[in-house]
Parts: structure tokens; C-alpha cells; sequence
């Protein structure tokens, strides 16, 4: 079954659906009341998009769904995907900053506390998170203090012969050594701070006072000390609750955004007892191309069901593109007219795909939340958090009052982190550029590093890449993908001697086709640097290709060349290779030449895949008697992927190709598996 039988065959229920393209990876997760309804929608007036929105519809060959009982099921099952699958088109939480909880060990013989950011499935209780990420360190000092619950890493299953130095400056019972305490006292400490943990103040006073009141009585003073301590302390911390409480009872998280040039911030400020105790930043660059996959949850379905179900609706050239009108429901991008052809960001889809993945499936929710823009789900994500706590989660869009103020004021916050981000840089930016050129020794200011890298499986479809740095950041326009022609077998330095030389003879050539006609500049500019990924051998293949090529000619010298060697981060330089710089690990030119180099090697290594993939696939069909390269590109264009092919009925391969050729093909795949030892 094709994708657009499977298109049509969705049933109308709610559900999560995931997009895979030919080499079976999800690209897309989305969720929808009514699949059949939000999965046709991609399909709408397709011939009216552009390009760049149709990218996910170009990748996605097939489709696959999994129905829910209701939409919060949707929500929560498609949170859950989009973090295990972490598909491009979706929009990822770009942030790794965790906050701390207290972890208390209570499935152990004598439990331990301790300050963590993971949250584990081991028995043990966890209480937070705590903001800001100190207050989780002095809770625990003060359980240390008061209740002496150890955080050591002491073996605590069996004794051992003596204690260590906690024990003797009075910051745990020693539960290590046999006879310094017993186990009713330990866990007697261990529920004291429980209680403390979980906020029970009035129980774990009465509990002390009594305590305290019978050691007194027995004149156990030095114990009946420490409780009464153990008390002051309480009281204190009451006391700060009641005055901060006074204030504000709710705890609320309160998120604004800046927007500019393609790029996000968004600002979360934690608000607790009335007060800003901490913010949380988030980024994102390119963002319109993670937002053109969104597609509407409704898009006035009685019009357009029929077009869809007509075959010109769904074969017009439709695989290839997405609907505008699409991204305009989503609240992602907006058309604002045919004439100027630009967009309007809308933050709708971000806060939406945000705050599933920073809410769902977390333990501790604030009752309010404030975000700028409104989203299609957003009712149905605060009755999910409320069903999940326990406790009324409100999901508000502020238009006025004090509320609105703190949604301004975290917008402001988030331009300023906008332009720390990506304006402020420029300096910093400069100043790597100028110690890159005196780390290498350029003649001038690197503006345009290009970067070469070969990829290959023991020799076989060998491929490189070109990727280029340009004032500042990757230029993926300037990208380039080689298939290597002259080199068989495992040669990395021909393979580069190979590309390097067609990838500055072609630019040498365009220079004299522009000098012919007259232009002044040439269509590429000669990059400030030349980068190759590896050692000396790959270095010197490079400098050979350079050398060949005549650049007097065209009243140029050849760029310079360096090579970066794998795991030692050695950057050689032509010409002086005796001399290798060996820069820090931490040091910013370093990190600058790791990430371009570790870029052409993503881009090398995806191109390679791919190839790899057609050659995989033309070899299979190729080797079917009848199938020929017309017939193999046929089959693969309607069923979209040789595992569809291998899937399909005879009747099905017959509707494409003619019956004799559609019954070899059946029998092709259906009588190997038959035949073959596992079977």
C-alpha cells in the first residue's frame, strides 16, 4: 500500500501519527483528534507552496499512525515520541539545563540523601525540584546537621571497623560501625526528614516536641538538645513560608520570546511564593524550517474532502510539497500576501510543542503557567496536567494586569538574550577570527573556510563533502556533495587529490568564463582557508591537487591548506608540517575548526548513506528478469520505498507494471523468503 492509500484509508478516530522517509526514520510525529482529517490536510492546495515547505513531504514515503481513546492519550503519547525519536521536523527542546531534587534512599538498610538531576526508577523518593539549584544543597545540609542522615558513598549493608570524620564533627549516626546507633534511632531520623522533605511542618513538630519532652524527662539532655534544635529550626523555616505565602500562594512559570532573522529566544521565569527565584533560556536558529512540517487540526474538511478524494488530488505532483495554507492554521508561518512573498512568525506551534516537552511526564507542575501566544491545545494540555498532579493546572494567555506585566517582562528579558545570542557575538566572533589567522598564519582575516571530508564503507560508494564556513557561521547554500569517479578501492588520499582538484579547477574555470564576458568577480569566491579532515596523508593529496591546478593564471595564489587528524586534534599546516599546533582543549579556535570539521563529516556521512541506500535498492530490483532502470524508477515512484514493493500483492504491482513482470517480482521476494534457511 502506497502513501496515499494509506492517506486514504486512516480512520477518523484520535491518534498520533509519524512520518518515515525511504530509509525508514521517523521525521515527523504529530497528534490529532482526527487522523484522517490532520493527514490529508498536508496535502491540500499543494501546487501553491513553495520549495522549503514541501521538504517534509519530498523526505516522507511512508506513514505510519497509532490510535489513542482521547486526545490526552495524543498529547501524552506524542510528547513521549518526539523525545524517544527526535525527529528533525518537530520542534525540539533545545536546553539541557536540569534542575536539582533531593533523593532520599528509603529501599535501603540504612538510607542515604543526596542532591541529583536524574530522576530513576530505583524505589527511592524524590522530592523538587528546587529553585534555585542551591536551595536542593542546603536542604541537605541542613538534613546533614539536624537530622545526621549521611550522603557518603560508604558501603552501608555491612559494618565496618570504624567511622569516618562525618560521624565525629556530628553530621550522621554512623550507621557504618556496629553499636554507634541502631536502627530504630536511624529510622526515626530518616522519617523526621521526610516529613520534613514533603512540607508535614506541623506533624514533625508535634513529633519532635514529644520526643524532645521524654528525653528531657529521662534527662537524656544532650538528646533532648538536639531536638530542640531540630525544632528552632523548623520554626524558622514556618516562619519564612507563612511571610512568603502572605504574598502569593501559587507557584507560576511565566515564559516571553523575541523572534528576529529566523532565530528564537524564549525566557522562563520561575516564580515562587511571588518572587523570581530563576530563569531558564531557550534557543533556536533556523527555526522556519522546523515549523513547516506543523499542519492544522482542522482545515474546513466539508470543502476539501472531495478534492482529496479524487486521484488528481492526491497524484497531482503532491508528494512533493507542502500546503501553505497549512503552515497558516498551524500559527507557525502566515502568508501576508501574494506580492511581497514573505512570513510572519507566529509563536503559537512553539509554546505548543514546548510546553508538552518541558511538562509532560515531569513530577512537579506549577498551578499557573503564562505564555504570550495562544495554541489550538492548549485547553486540552492543562486538563492532561491537571489529571497528571492531582491538582488544577491553568494554561493562561494574559492580556492585561499584573499577569500580562510579568509575560512583558519575560519577553524583555528573552531580547536581551537574543542579542547576547546572536548580536553581541560579533566581537567575540572577530576577535576568533583574527587569533584563528595568527594560530595558522593567513595573510588575512579567515572569512570563508571550506572543509573537505571523504566517506566510504571499505572502499565502496565512496563519496565527499564541501562544506563552508562564512562570516561567522556554516553557509549550507554553499554545501556541495562529490561522488568520487577515478579511485577503486580503500584510497582516501587519491580521493581527496580528486575532489580538491575538480572543486578549484571548476572554480578556476568559472573565473575565466566571467573574465570572457566581461564580469568582474566569479560566481564562488576562493576561500581564506582550505580545511581537510585528517592527517598528513590527507594534507599532502590535497596540496598536490593545489599544485596542479594553475592559479598564476588566473593572477591568484593557492589558498592556504591545514588538516585536523581524528582523536589526537593535531591541525597540521602545509608547509610547515614539522611544527603541528596543538591547541587546548577549551581554547575557542579549536572548537571553532572541531565544529566545521565535524560538520563535513555529518554532511559525508549522510551522503554516503544515501548512496548507499540507491545502490542497495537498484541492485535488488535490478536483478528481477524485466524489471529495467525505467520500471524499477515506476515502481518505486507509486509504492515509495523497495520495502512497499517487497510488501505488495501481485494485483497491487500488477496496477503498475504489466502482470508477467508484477508475477516475477511476487515471486521474486515471496519465494526467497520461502526458500531461505530461516524460513
Amino acid at each position: 500500500m502506497d502513501l496515499y492509500e494509506k492517506i486514504r484509508a486512516l480512520p477518523t478516530q484520535p491518534g498520533v501519527y509519524l512520518y518515515k522517509n525511504a530509509e525508514g526514520e521517523v521525521i515527523y510525529v504529530g497528534k490529532a483528534k482526527n487522523l484522517r482529517q490532520r493527514v490529508r490536510s498536508y496535502l491540500l492546495e499543494a501546487s501553491q507552496a513553495d520549495a522549503k515547505t514541501g521538504s517534509l513531504m519530498r523526505e516522507a514515503v511512508d506513514l505510519e499512525y497509532i490510535l489513542v481513546g482521547n486526545e490526552s492519550e495524543a498529547l501524552a503519547l506524542e510528547t513521549n515520541l518526539i523525545k524517544e525519536r527526535k525527529p528533525r521536523f518537530n520542534i525540539l527542546l533545545k536546553d539541557d539545563k536540569s534542575y536539582p531534587y533531593v533523593k532520599l534512599t528509603i529501599a535501603d538498610r540504612f538510607p542515604k540523601v543526596f542532591v541529583t538531576r536524574r530522576l530513576l526508577k530505583d524505589g527511592a523518593a524524590y522530592f523538587g525540584p528546587y529553585f534555585p539549584g542551591s536551595l536542593a544543597y542546603r536542604v541537605v545540609e541542613l538534613i546533614h546537621r539536624s537530622f545526621l542522615i549521611p550522603s557518603c558513598k560508604v558501603d552501608l549493608s555491612r559494618y565496618h571497623p570504624r567511622a569516618c570524620l562525618q560521624y565525629y564533627i556530628h553530621r550522621c549516626l554512623g550507621p557504618c560501625v556496629e553499636e554507634l546507633t541502631t536502627p530504630e534511632i536511624y529510622m526515626s531520623a530518616v522519617r523526621d526528614a521526610r516529613l520534613l522533605l514533603e512540607g508535614r511542618h506541623a506533624e514533625l513538630e508535634r513529633t519532635l516536641t514529644a520526643r524532645m519532652m521524654d528525653a528531657a524527662a529521662t534527662e537524656q539532655f544532650e538528646t533532648a538538645a538536639r531536638l530542640r534544635d531540630q525544632l528552632s529550626t523548623i520554626h524558622q523555616l514556618q516562619e519564612k513560608q507563612r511571610a512568603a505565602t502572605a504574598e502569593q500562594s501559587d507557584d507560576t512559570d511565566v515564559f516571553g520570546y523575541h523572534f528576529e532573522d529566523g532565530s528564537l529566544a524564549v525566557n522562563l521565569f520561575h516564580v515562587r511564593a511571588g518572587k523570581i527565584v530563576d530563569r531558564r533560556e531557550f534557543f533556536w536558529e533556523d527555526l522556519p524550517e522546523l515549523l513547516e512540517a506543523a499542519a492544522p487540526e482542522a482545515v474546513e474538511m466539508d470543502e476539501t474532502a472531495e478534492k482529496l478524494d479524487s486521484d488528481s488530488a492526491l497524484c497531482q505532483g503532491t508528494t512533493s510539497v507542502v500546503p501553505q495554507m497549512q503552515q497558516y492554521e498551524a500559527g507557525a508561518l502566515a502568508p501576508e500576501g501574494k506580492a511581497g512573498g514573505k512570513t510572519e512568525f507566529r509563536a503559537g506551534s512553539v509554546f505548543s510543542a514546548l510546553l508538552k516537552q518541558l511538562y509532560i511526564d515531569q513530577r512537579y507542575v506549577p498551578r499557573s503557567i503564562l505564555v504570550p501566544a495562544d495554541f489550538d491545545d492548549r485547553e486540552a494540555l492543562a486538563a492532561l496536567l491537571t489529571e497528571r498532579t492531582g491538582h488544577r493546572i491553568e494554561i493562561a494567555v494574559p492580556q492585561r494586569g499584573e499577569k500580562r506585566s510579568l509575560v512583558d517582562l519575560a519577553g524583555q528579558n528573552a531580547k536581551q538574550s537574543y542579542i547576547q545570542r546572536f548580536r553581541v557575538l560579533e566581537p567575540s566572533r572577530k576577535a576568533i577570527q583574527e587569533a584563528l589567522a595568527d594560530v595558522l598564519m593567513l595573510p588575512e582575516l579567515p572569512r570563508r573556510i571550506e572543509c573537505f571530508d571523504i566517506s566510504h564503507i571499505q572502499g565502496a560508494e565512496t563519496v565527499a563533502s564541501l562544506v563552508v564556513w562564512e562570516d561567522g557561521k556554516m553557509n549550507k547554500q554553499a554545501y556541495r556533495k562529490f561522488k568520487v569517479m577515478t579511485v577503486l578501492g580503500v584510497d582516501d588520499f587519491a580521493s581527496m587529490r580528486e575532489v580538491v582538484k575538480r572543486r578549484y579547477r571548476r572554480l578556476l574555470d568559472e573565473r575565466d568564463k566571467n573574465a570572457e564576458k566581461g564580469k568582474k568577480a566569479a560566481a564562488q569566491p576562493m576561500p581564506s582557508l582550505v580545511l581537510v579532515d585528517g592527517g598528513l596523508g590527507q594534507l599532502h593529496a590535497a596540496a598536490e591537487a593545489l599544485e596542479s591546478l594553475d592559479f598564476a593564471a588566473a593572477g591568484l595564489t593557492p589558498p592556504p591548506l591545514a588538516s585536523i587528524a581524528k582523536r589526537e586534534e593535531i591541525i597540521y599546516l602545509y608547509g610547515n608540517e614539522e611544527e603541528p599546533v596543538v591547541l587546548d582543549r577549551r581554547s575557542p579556535v579549536l572548537h571553532l575548526v572541531q565544529l566545521i570539521r565535524d560538520e563535513s563529516h555529518r554532511f559525508a556521512v549522510g551522503y554516503h548513506r544515501q548512496r548507499r541506500a540507491m545502490r542497495d535498492r537498484d541492485s535488488e530490483l535490478l536483478n528481477i528478469p524485466g524489471v529495467g532502470p525505467q520500471t524499477r524508477q515506476r515502481l518505486l515512484t507509486h509504492f515509495g520505498s523497495l520495502r512497499d514493493v517487497q510488501q505488495a500483492t501481485a494485483e497491487s504491482l500488477a496496477a503498475v507494471v504489466p502482470r508477467k513482470t508484477a508475477e516475477a517480482i511476487w515471486r521474486h521476494f515471496h519465494e526467497a523468503v520461502r526458500t531461505s534457511p530461516s524460513a
